[in-house]
């Protein structure tokens, strides 16, 4: 199967550049979620995780591609979410997202080529511009989109997550569908 059959056409660029990554590092918000923080009475917080993002993140996972998030803002259930999709390192409260990335990356022994940063506003600028393959939800502010390498059809919170893990699996001779577990 071609990615192309499924999304959009690439280019053997950026086919290349997912052929490379061994890490995939996601903002949060933006990404997993459609940016939208919902706030109850009490000071509780809610966010929506779509669950063909989190099927796509455990199936690359048991494809052996490691999996980060990095993001700016604290929140126990984006640790109860992202914990439950066995992904190993969560990174939050991170206003300068870089010191985050090079730790995973000194800590993984990488190179820039080797990642990947999935991304949709400024905090996510300086991250994009170091990694081998920076890529936008389609929804993301211009400058985000102008910076990635791709651009995903779908947008943040609806199943870019997704797009980026099968275009990652496809590149690296991976078959989709039985990989991942619920999510």
């Amino acid at each position: 199967m071609q990615f192309a059959d499924l999304y959009q056409p690439i280019s053997p660029l950026v086919e290349s550049k997912a052929a490379a990554v061994k890490l995939l590092i996601c903002d949060i918000d933006g990404v997993f979620s459609d940016g939208r923080i919902y706030l109850g009475n009490n000071g509780e917080e809610l966010k929506a995780f779509n669950t063909k993002d989190g099927f796509g993140i455990k199936a690359l996972i048991n494809s052996g591609i490691q999996v980060a998030v990095i993001t700016g803002r604290h929140s126990q259930i984006v640790q109860q979410r992202m914990t439950s999709l066995t992904v190993p390192y969560i990174y939050q409260g991170q206003e300068n997202k870089l010191i985050a990335y090079d730790e995973l990356k000194r800590e993984l022994n990488l190179s820039d080529d080797e990642i990947a940063y999935i991304g949709d506003d400024g905090p996510d600028l300086p991250v994009m511009e170091k990694v081998g393959f920076a890529v936008a939800v389609n929804d993301a502010h211009p400058l985000i989109k102008r910076l990635s390498h791709y651009t995903t059809q779908l947008p943040g919170g609806f199943g870019a997550v997704r797009e980026l893990t099968d275009l990652l699996m496809l590149a690296q001779g991976h078959t989709l569908g039985s990989e991942g577990t619920s999510a």
